[in-house]
Formats: structure tokens, C-alpha cells, sequence
């Protein structure tokens, strides 16, 4: 029978839960355990589709096709398994599926209340598709006192007792602020949470503690005493120098040991982690380090660019280097020739990386252009292809080419897709249409072309890989940019999409039209990732 295993935070948000569940579930994994990780978010979105990434970071796209919260990248990071639609839920979702129910009748009359029809409604997304699962892990967004996320506390509370005695768990994270006048830590926010989460109907069984400082004996005892826990059940969370040494130090706190003891499982012996201790190895002493410029547009807020940052720490991995992402504002580029030089000459790859838009756009088209005239390794991707297609249009004597994105145009070298395939069938879109959950989403299949630089970086000419657009490359425009040196080297089957656009006379120059930092993993890192910084490497020779 499958375990659950439920995550609240308290206190303030940003804590870490995301990675404390992807750490713990890689923990249980090593130890021979099939495991799932869930996110319920208690915001009224549907999904995070139309949000803007400075409000909630990036959208992590799975390979259905949902649009979901960031920290289902940590969870696919961490433990290898590929996240689905069932994995992410929101209010609205909920709120959504339940006003359907009761338009169509499905409630017989029935008024529809929070208890049961909401909670109901929570519990059965805990609860679907689990079979053969040893743990789901269910990590509640936001902070216990939230009013949103009440009904989810609620759910949890009566799936605890339906589910039975020790078939579940639950954690809570807080923190243990370090007060530096006093030169103390104190207990008094994380007694104060565990208290409102206990006047909820939920007792925690286990207390992560974030802190900046070691959390002596006598606080541990402390925040047992007080908090109805046993004093090995709290357990410090310092800060780590790298997000991928977070298993390793969890487990030297024995938090698998002692989740697993809230089961009534014996711990047994230490899991293997040779693989944690290998990347911790290679990410403490890199043999070298490269630069990478990133020009995008949503540069202020790092976790826009999660994964994005995840896969180029992960080609370090792959090369034995230390990575140095330099953020850089597209729009600082635009009509500023100095800026683009002052700032892309010292690096050793450019990356344009996807998103919506027109701000920042010329720059973007710009730190293409300084990239294929100067010979720097380039790697463009969703957005950041298509900026390189009208680079290489402009290049190639059409002045004028942009894309309809931005407004109606003569020369729309990227355009609106209005119909493609899927797995359920011809799907279309019209302009005007609903923003969320329309765009072309989740994992397509592409042909590489044989003697293509990207086949052999892949070593097959099938792959699969993510999107997440709704604009596509036109290929009425395919002999202007080949003759230009811009060569079409991925297709989807049926040879109408563009998916990956590359120049065989450069160092290397990939474009592509999908987001592979999502399927990127620090054991296993994209291969066109692994690919770009080692052209970096190779460029830092030279610089």
C-alpha cells in the first residue's frame, strides 16, 4: 500500500520545501523505494501559464503538456522521474473542476460547500494515479496561516485519518532565526507555527529547521519539548553551498532515518550515495571555469531561468568546470554597439533563452549577431531561436524580417502556429483566443538531419523534447537563411515545423525551438548542454 508523506511550511515562505522533497525522495529512492513528489498550490490560477515569471518564476512544462510550478523541476532533478499533469494542482484548478460538476448536475442538488466537495476534490488528486507507488510526497504551498491554503490543510487532516495509522506523515519546515544583537537563535517562530498547524488537526511527526548557524542540542530538546515531537525528529537545515549537496546533508541529519521510523520501518542500513557525492565532488573542484552570457529579459529574477540555470550547472558537471552565468538585460542592448561589445566580448558562450514579448527583442537579435560575427559559441532556445532565424534573414538582405508576435509585418519570418498534431488529434488556435493552456505544449518528437551537428551530439536522429510557444519559425523563409549559412537541421516528422536551426562554418551555433534545460538532471545532463560549454571551454582558450 502506498505511503504519504505531506510537507507544510510556516513561519515565511522561500524555505526550501520544493528541495527538501526532491532531496528526501532521492534519499528513499537510494534506499530501493518508489517514490512520486505532488504540489498543491493554493493560488486561484489554473496553472502558472499566464503569470508573469517576476511573480512566480519559470512554468516547468512536463512532458503531457501541463504547465506547473517551478519546483517540480527540482523534483525531476533530483529523482530522475518524469513529472506529470496529475503532479501539480492548483485552487483554481480545483475551484474550476468543481463549478463544471455543479453546472452540469453532478452534485443531485446538493449545496456545494469547502467540506466535503473542495477537500473531496484535493483528496482525490492525492490520491490518483499511485499504484505501485512506496511514497507520494504532497508538499503544500505556502506558509500554515495562509487563508488559501486552509482547505488544503483540511484535505490533509482527513486523508490522515481515512488513510489509516502509518500510512502517512507529516513534515513541517520553519525557521529558527538567527538574531545577531542577542547572538541567539530563536525557537519561539517555529513553536508558534507548529502550534497553529496542531489547531488545524495536523501534528507533525517530523521538523525540518532551517537556520543559519548549527542548532545546538539544547535548542533541538527545546523545540521537541514544545512541539510534541522527539528531539531526533528535528532536524537542521543549514544553508549548502550547492542545492545538490542538499541530499547528503539531510541524510547526515537522518531525515530519511527518521521518516522512515515514523512509518514504523526500520532504517537499516546507510543508502548508497556515491552518485550525490561524485557531483558534489565535480561542483567543489572544477578543473577550470567558463562564462556564460545569458541575454534575456526577465534577468532581475534568477528562478525565471530555473532550469535554465540547473542545465548550464549541469554542462559544467559534464566538463569538470565551475559555470559563471553573467545575467544580462536585453534591453541594455538596444542601439548600443559599445554596451554589446563591452559586455559580450569576455565571454565564453552567448545564450538567448526563451520568452514573450517585444521588450528587449533587438537586443536579443544583436547578441545573436555579435555572437555568429565573432565567433562565440551560441545556443539560442524557444525564443531565442527565432531571434536567430530573423538575424539570419536580416543577414541574408531581408531588412525588414521580424515576426508577427510583435505586431502585423511584411516579412514574418516567425509566425503564428494555427494548427498541429498531437497525440488527441488536430489542435488549433485562434488570434485572440485564451492565453493560458493554448500554446503548442509538452514533449514533440523531431528528425535530425544525418550528417547535422546536433545528430551528433545526440548520437540518434529521433529525439523527443519540450515546448512551450505558440510562434514558429516560417519555412518560406528556409532557402533564404540555408544560403545564408543558417541550416535546418531538426524537423518534426512531418517536415512543416522548424525544430532545430544551426551554422555548420561556426565554432557552434545551435538554435532550437524547444526548452531541453527541462529534461536536464545533474547524473544525466542534456547532451546539447554538455555540448555548449565544452565549446565554451574550448573558447576560453582563445580569450
Amino acid at each position: 500500500m502506498t505511503r504519504y508523506i505531506f510537507i507544510t511550511g510556516g513561519v515565511v515562505s522561500s524555505l526550501g520545501k520544493g528541495l527538501m522533497a526532491a532531496s528526501l525522495a532521492a534519499l528513499l529512492q537510494a534506499r530501493g523505494y518508489t517514490c512520486r513528489i505532488r504540489k498543491f498550490d493554493p493560488y486561484l490560477n489554473v496553472d502558472p501559464g499566464t503569470m508573469s515569471p517576476y511573480q512566480h518564476g519559470e512554468v516547468y512544462v512536463t512532458d503531457d503538456g501541463a504547465e506547473t510550478d517551478l519546483d517540480l523541476g527540482h523534483y525531476e532533478r533530483f529523482t530522475g522521474v518524469p513529472s506529470r499533469q496529475s503532479d501539480n494542482v492548483t485552487s483554481g484548478r480545483i475551484y474550476q473542476q468543481i463549478i463544471q460538476r455543479e453546472r452540469r448536475g453532478d452534485y443531485l442538488g446538493a449545496t456545494v460547500q469547502v467540506i466535503p466537495h473542495v477537500t473531496d476534490a484535493i483528496k482525490e488528486f492525492a490520491k490518483a494515479d499511485t499504484d505501485g507507488l512506496d511514497f507520494v510526497l504532497c508538499e503544500i504551498g505556502g506558509t500554515v496561516g495562509d487563508i488559501e491554503s486552509l482547505p488544503f490543510i483540511e484535505a490533509i487532516r482527513q486523508l490522515r485519518n481515512e488513510l489509516g495509522r502509518g500510512q502517512s506523515v507529516s513534515i513541517h519546515l520553519t525557521l529558527v532565526p538567527y538574531i545577531a544583537a542577542a547572538g541567539e537563535l530563536k525557537t519561539k517562530p517555529t513553536q508558534h507555527s507548529v502550534r497553529e498547524l496542531a489547531a488545524l488537526g495536523v501534528q507533525p511527526d517530523v521538523l525540518v529547521c532551517r537556520c543559519e548557524h548549527p542548532l545546538p542540542v539544547s535548542e533541538r530538546a527545546k523545540i521537541a519539548l514544545f512541539c510534541n515531537v522527539r528531539q531526533e525528529a528535528v532536524i537542521p537545515a543549514l544553508d549548502a553551498k550547492s542545492i545538490y549537496g542538499v541530499p547528503l546533508q539531510y541524510h547526515a541529519e537522518g531525515l530519511d532515518s527518521e521518516v522512515l521510523r515514523a512509518f514504523d520501518i526500520e532504517p537499516g542500513d546507510a543508502p548508497p550515495l556515491d552518485r550525490w557525492s561524485d557531483i558534489i565532488e565535480r561542483v567543489q573542484n572544477p578543473e577550470g571555469e567558463v562564462t556564460i552570457g545569458v541575454v534575456g529579459k526577465y534577468v532581475g529574477l534568477p528562478d525565471a531561468y530555473k532550469s535554465l540555470h540547473e542545465a548550464l550547472v549541469h554542462g559544467g558537471i559534464a566538463n569538470r568546470v565551475k559555470v559563471n552565468v553573467r545575467w544580462l538585460d536585453a534591453e541594455l542592448f538596444e542601439g548600443d554597439e559599445d554596451a554589446i561589445t563591452a559586455q559580450l566580448e569576455p565571454m565564453h558562450g552567448i545564450l538567448v533563452p526563451g520568452g514573450f514579448g517585444e521588450r528587449g527583442s533587438e537586443g536579443k537579435i544583436s547578441s545573436v549577431r555579435f555572437a555568429r560575427e565573432h565567433k562565440v559559441p551560441f545556443f539560442g532556445i524557444c525564443l531565442g531561436m527565432q531571434m536567430a532565424c530573423i538575424e539570419g534573414a536580416r543577414a541574408g538582405g531581408v531588412a525588414d524580417a521580424t515576426t508577427t508576435e510583435f505586431g502585423p509585418t511584411e516579412q514574418p519570418v516567425v509566425g503564428m502556429i494555427t494548427e498541429w498534431m498531437t497525440e488527441q488529434g488536430l489542435q488549433k488556435r485562434e488570434a485572440g483566443g485564451d492565453l493560458g493552456g493554448t500554446m503548442r505544449l509538452g514533449a514533440y518528437p523531431a528528425k535530425l538531419a544525418g550528417n547535422s551537428v546536433v545528430s551528433s551530439i545526440y548520437g540518434t536522429h529521433d529525439i523527443s523534447e519540450r515546448h512551450r510557444h505558440r510562434y514558429e519559425v516560417n519555412t518560406a523563409y528556409r532557402d533564404t537563411l540555408e544560403a545564408g549559412g543558417l541550416v535546418f537541421s531538426g524537423m518534426s516528422p512531418d517536415e512543416t515545423l522548424p525544430e532545430i536551426v544551426e551554422r555548420p562554418d561556426h565554432p557552434w551555433f545551435v538554435g532550437v525551438q524547444f526548452h531541453p534545460e527541462l529534461k536536464s538532471k545533474p547524473f544525466d545532463p542534456h547532451p546539447l548542454f554538455a555540448s555548449f560549454i565544452e565549446a565554451a571551454v574550448k573558447q576560453s582558450r582563445f580569450v
